[in-house]
């Protein structure tokens, strides 16, 4: 784990707004040090509304929003609000998506991604400094324009800092971006450590030394896949669920980079080609018990908790994803991991 501050350990919120109030209840008063919500099929913003209003500790964030199917001023407008209702908890995560769902799904433009996302952070900062009173805003870039900021539209000050910003980023490319411009990386569970060390640290920190940055103005956020059990059967169902999410994120051609770093390039295809027939078992089947390993850690529950202080060094944060666990052996497995 890197020097300064402990590991900071996080769990996911629900997106349904019905199950929030329980969830983060239940992460604070065990301990956890923030909690995310994802943009899939619900809102990832609402729901940390909920959050704020009934936590009075746990840091409270997007993983991911998706920046692209949005503007900064309408970003900037609600992560100011979540700012000050959280009382300066709120982590705004931002990521692109791919461009099949921001052309299709959100009917939004795309081009030039990584480019896109440093000046959609830059905008944000420039709103922000705004409403501060810093600054006029005059904000003019390639892809996004605000120059006008009248009192009627301008939200009340508060004594917070602007939200950090973290970006999700896989690629070199944007991850050096997230190195310059951004609070926080933000991983995703289809990492390896090895692909961690390799390739994202290093990435992190040209980006950090271009814009006079240390590795300490970065925090690295983790999701770890979390294989489990309390017994055989358990920990072999958990197993066969972890396989299968590995085998449909190795599938699209974002993660092909990642499989590569371990020899295993060629296995994309096959998965791709599966996942276009629906074969989701078939592909399982094909993430042996080395691919399986590099993914995701695996034992028993006395077993993981080490595991994962292991697969957690060099990163300031780490959300783990147990799949098929009960929650006494979620909670199990974290005391194991914190001690």
């Amino acid at each position: 784990m890197p020097d300064g501050p402990r590991l900071k350990i996080d769990g996911g919120i629900p997106n349904r707004l019905d199950r929030v109030v329980e969830a983060v209840g239940n992460l604070e008063q065990q301990g956890y040090d923030g909690g995310w919500t994802a943009e899939t099929s619900h809102d990832p913003f609402l729901p940390l509304l909920l959050a704020a209003e009934h936590t009075s500790r746990l840091e409270l964030g997007t993983n991911i929003a998706v920046a692209f199917a949005r503007n900064p001023m309408t970003v900037a407008n609600v992560a100011w609000d979540l700012q000050a209702y959280s009382q300066g908890r709120f982590i705004l995560g931002l990521g692109t998506q791919i461009q099949p769902h921001i052309e299709k799904r959100f009917s939004m433009p795309w081009s030039h991604p990584a480019r896109r996302m440093r000046e959609f952070v830059s905008a944000l900062h420039a709103i922000w400094s705004a409403w501060n009173g810093e600054a006029k805003l005059s904000f003019e870039g390639d892809f996004y324009t605000h120059k006008i900021m009248t009192p009627m539209f301008t939200p009340e000050q508060h004594p917070y800092p602007a939200p950090k910003v973290f970006i999700a980023a896989v690629g070199e490319v944007m991850t050096e971006l997230c190195g310059e411009v951004a609070d926080g990386h933000l991983g995703h569970p289809m990492v390896s450590k090895r692909y961690l060390d390799e390739v994202t640290v290093p990435a992190l920190l040209r980006g950090a030394q271009r814009a006079g940055r240390g590795r300490s103005d970065i925090q690295v956020c983790a999701e770890v896949m979390v294989a489990t059990g309390e017994n055989d059967a358990e920990l072999r169902a958990a197993m066969t669920a972890a396989r299968k999410q590995i085998a449909f994120y190795g599938s699209t051609p974002a993660y092909r980079k990642v499989l590569e770093v371990h020899g295993w390039g060629e296995l994309h295809a096959e998965l791709n080609r599966l996942s276009k027939q629906g074969e989701w078992d078939a592909m399982g089947s094909l993430i042996d018990d080395d691919m399986l390993a590099a993914f995701a850690v695996v034992g028993t529950v006395k077993e993981v908790g080490a595991a994962l202080r292991t697969r957690c060094e060099g990163v300031d944060r780490v959300l783990p994803i147990f799949y098929n666990a009960s929650q006494s052996c979620i909670t199990a497995a974290m005391k194991e991991f914190r001690q």
